[in-house]
C-alpha cells in the first residue's frame, strides 16, 4: 500500500503539486492500480506463448526516397534569419551561449 509520503515523492519526481484532497484521491487510485497489477501478476501465464503483435500482419514500409518538396525557398523566406541554404538560429548550448 502506498502511503501519503509515497504519493508526495511521486508528485515531486513528476514535478506536480497536489492539494491534500488530491493526495488522498491519488493514493487511493494508485493503490487500486497496484492491487490490480498484483491480481494480474498472480495469473499463470506459463502456457501462454509471447505475443508481439495482435494482428498477423507484417510491416509494409515504403522506400525511403529523398525528393524535393519545392517549398524550401518559402520556408527560408519566412525565417527571421537565414542564408541561401539554412535557417540560422541563435546558439543555445556551449560556452558562448547567452543565458
Amino acid at each position: 500500500m502506498l502511503s501519503k509520503e509515497d504519493v508526495l515523492k511521486i508528485a515531486k519526481l513528476s514535478k506536480l503539486e497536489f492539494s491534500e484532497n488530491e493526495i488522498e484521491k491519488f493514493r487511493t487510485d494508485l493503490n487500486k492500480i497496484f492491487d490490480h497489477m498484483e491480481e494480474l501478476n498472480s495469473v499463470d501465464t506459463s502456457e501462454v506463448e509471447p505475443l508481439f503483435n495482435v494482428l498477423d500482419l507484417k510491416d509494409v514500409l515504403r522506400k525511403d526516397v529523398v525528393k524535393d518538396s519545392g517549398i524550401k525557398k518559402d520556408i527560408l523566406k519566412n525565417a527571421p534569419n537565414s542564408d541561401d541554404e539554412f535557417i540560422i538560429v541563435p546558439k543555445v548550448v556551449g560556452e558562448n551561449a547567452d543565458n
